[in-house]
């Protein structure tokens, strides 16, 4: 193993019903778990959307409503999840444009506060995209020198991820062998919500999207607080919401 862990790293990979982090759900996850020691640990569920899953989205990964009609709920499997995750960093393949935003989501549509606060995010695919620029069989491929069986199977999607990675490691020195290092040369997302819809500048929360882009949201929210309620109403994600609320009572406190 390459990288020296002071804490588990958990590779993760989902399948989903579709992209739209605000009303698609996931069919499947699959998470590696590299513990300090070396050790790995695997968990992988297949997870009963409650909603038809579009055949678009069957035809890439090749599960059907048939498979998950007598699968739980993420509703029903959230705790175990979230345990199973607990003081661990996460990993991923275009996991933080991806992956993280949709599991946050759906740990907040059933009510639990799924936190990335204290948790470092690792893309492998910013890894490879800085360095060779492609996709994750390519990856796998250039990486580890074999083809990628079952592509878009949560579990060996996730587990080429950690594969491509510990290759990663051992290629590029420069990246060092701790996650701290790596970070710091890839560099790491400053979030505000994972749909983008808010970015920061110099600091400052502005809207990434519609009439109001570049403009900051608290100015917003004072000159036109209609557009609060307009937001809490629409067809935004979960996560959106509440960073809106967050920056809403930010500065409900600052007047008190």
């Amino acid at each position: 193993m390459n990288i020296e862990l002071s804490k588990p790293l958990a590779f993760f990979d989902l399948e989903t019903t579709g992209i739209n982090l605000a009303t698609d759900r996931i069919v499947e996850i699959a998470i590696v778990k590299i513990m300090p020691d070396g050790s790995k640990t695997v968990k992988r569920k297949l997870i009963n959307p409650e909603m038809p899953i579009p055949a678009g989205a069957s035809a890439v990964h090749g599960i059907t409503d048939e498979m998950v009609k007598d699968a739980p709920t993420f509703r029903q499997v959230a705790n175990e999840i979230k345990q199973f995750l607990d003081n661990a960093d996460l990993a991923g393949f275009n996991s933080n444009r991806f992956d993280v935003p949709i599991l946050v989501e759906e740990f907040l549509r059933v009510g639990l506060d799924f936190t990335i606060d204290g948790r470092k995010l690792v893309d492998v695919q910013r890894i490879f995209h800085l360095m060779e620029q492609r996709t994750l069989s390519a990856a796998y491929k250039f990486y580890c020198n074999k083809p990628l069986e079952d592509a878009h199977s949560a579990e060996a999607d996730a587990t080429a991820t950690w594969e491509v990675f510990d290759a990663q490691l051992e290629r590029y020195s420069q990246l060092g062998n701790t996650v701290d290092s790596i970070v710091k040369v890839i560099g790491e997302d400053d979030i505000v919500d994972f749909a983008r819809r808010f970015v920061k500048e110099k600091g400052v929360e502005v809207f990434n999207f519609g009439k109001h882009k570049g403009k900051p949201v608290l100015q917003v929210l004072k000159e036109e607080p209609q557009y609060f309620d307009w937001m809490m109403r629409g067809e935004f994600s979960l996560n959106t919401k509440q960073k809106l609320q967050e920056i809403f009572q930010r500065n409900m406190l600052k007047k008190g």
